[in-house]
C-alpha cells in the first residue's frame, strides 16, 4: 500500500456539511444484503451476505413504469457503508443535488469492509473476489429487484480514497458494466517501493494470528494486512493466508512485484481500449491531500492516449470537501453523462 494513504487518517472525519438545499423532496432509504457468490469460500471468513445501501429517487415510490440509471458509490479503506454515508452526508446530499437539478438516480453503497478493514476492491482467495461481487454481484442484483436501466450507459460508478483505487482497477476492466466513471482521491495507484522501515511495525504484523490482533494494530499496519490479503494471497500460510512485504526484516521482492502488479498507474496502458469506451471520466483531489501527485499521474496517462477525461485539483484535505464534491460534482457529472433513457444506447 502506498504510504501516502495513510497520512489522511488525521483527517478522517473533517468533513464540512453543504447546507441544507431548501425544498428538497426526500428520498427513501433500504437497508438490504446481498449474497456475493464472488465472495463464497474466502479464507478469512469474510461475511458473503454484504450490507448494501439503497438510495431511490423521490419519483421512484410514485411512477411504477419508470426506469433509472444506478451510481455505485464505493467508500474508502477503514469505513463501511454506513460510515461512508455520514462522511458524503447521504441522503442530503442526494436530495440536494436532485433539488439543484441533477437527474433522478438509484444510489447505491455496498460495503466492502473485511477482517483488516478493507479488501482493496480486489479478487482474492484470501478476502474474497470484490472485483467481481461489485461488478457482477451486485449489479446484478440490483438490476433484478429494482427498477432500472439494465445498460452499461446507465451505470455510474464512483469511489474515495480506497474506493477511487476500486473504481479505477473496476473501472478499467469492466467498461462492459459501467458508462460513466468518477474517482475521487484514489490511492494506491503506484508500485509500493521496499517495505515499512519501522522494526516494530514488522514485528507487530508478523505476531497478527486473529482478528483480534489486528483489530488493535496501528491504522498503517492494518492496512498493511489488507494490502497483503487482497495483493498477495497465500492459501498455504495460515491463519491469515498471506505474505507480507517484509519478513524477518528482510523485503520479498516476489511479494513487492505482486503488489506493484496491482497498482493501476502499472497496468493502466492494459485497458486503455476499455478506457475510450467511457461517455465520461472525472478525477478530483484535494490540494492538500498527499494522493493529488498521483492522481495527477493518472490524468497525464489518460490524457497522453487521447482519453477525455476531467481533473480538478479543488482546496482541501483528503475528507474535508467529500460531501459537497459528493452533491454538487459527483451527482451532477452523472445526471449529465450516465443514460436517463430506457432506450437510450
Amino acid at each position: 500500500m502506498a504510504i501516502s494513504m495513510t497520512s489522511q487518517v488525521s483527517a478522517q472525519v473533517q468533513t464540512i456539511v453543504p447546507p441544507v438545499v431548501a425544498g428538497a423532496k426526500p428520498v427513501t432509504v433500504e437497508h438490504i444484503k446481498v449474497h456475493g457468490a464472488a465472495l463464497e469460500g474466502n479464507l478469512e471468513g469474510n461475511s458473503v451476505d454484504r450490507d448494501v445501501l439503497i438510495f431511490l429517487p423521490p419519483g421512484y415510490a410514485h411512477d411504477k413504469s419508470r426506469r433509472y440509471p444506478v451510481v455505485y458509490a464505493l467508500h474508502g479503506y477503514s469505513i463501511g457503508a454506513e460510515q461512508w454515508s455520514h462522511e458524503i452526508h447521504v441522503p442530503q446530499t442526494i436530495e440536494g443535488a436532485f433539488a439543484q437539478g441533477a437527474k433522478e438516480m438509484i444510489v447505491v453503497l455496498p460495503d466492502s469492509k473485511t477482517v483488516h478493514n478493507g479488501s482493496m476492491y480486489s479478487s482474492s482467495v484470501t478476502t474474497g473476489d470484490f472485483e467481481k461481487f461489485i461488478a457482477h454481484d451486485l449489479v446484478a442484483y440490483i438490476d433484478s429487484h429494482y427498477r432500472t436501466i439494465p445498460e452499461r450507459l446507465s451505470r455510474g460508478l464512483v469511489g474515495h480514497s480506497m474506493g477511487g483505487y476500486g473504481a479505477s482497477r473496476i473501472g478499467m476492466k469492466h467498461s462492459d458494466v459501467f458508462g460513466s466513471l468518477y474517482i475521487m482521491s484514489p490511492c494506491c495507484m503506484s508500485a509500493r517501493q521496499g517495505g515499512p522501515s519501522n522494526p516494530d511495525i514488522e514485528k507487530a504484523l508478523e505476531s497478527v494470528k486473529t482478528p483480534e490482533d489486528s483489530a488493535r494494530l496501528p491504522f498503517y499496519a492494518r492496512a498493511q494486512l489488507a494490502s497483503a490479503a487482497a495483493w498477495s494471497p497465500d492459501p498455504k500460510n495460515p491463519p491469515l493466508y498471506l505474505d507480507l512485504p517484509v519478513k524477518d526484516g528482510v523485503p520479498q521482492p516476489d511479494v513487492l512485484a505482486k503488489w506493484a502488479a496491482n497498482a493501476p498507474l502499472a497496468f493502466v496502458d492494459q485497458y486503455i481500449g476499455n478506457l475510450k469506451q467511457y461517455r465520461a471520466i472525472s478525477i478530483d483531489v484535494g490540494d492538500q491531500d498527499g494522493l493529488r501527485v498521483d492522481a495527477g499521474k493518472l490524468h497525464d496517462v489518460f490524457d497522453k492516449y487521447g482519453i477525455a477525461n476531467g481533473f480538478e485539483i479543488y482546496p482541501g484535505t483528503h475528507t474535508s470537501a467529500v460531501a459537497d464534491r459528493f452533491q454538487n460534482h459527483v451527482m451532477p457529472f452523472f445526471s449529465k453523462n450516465l443514460c436517463l433513457d430506457a432506450a437510450c444506447r
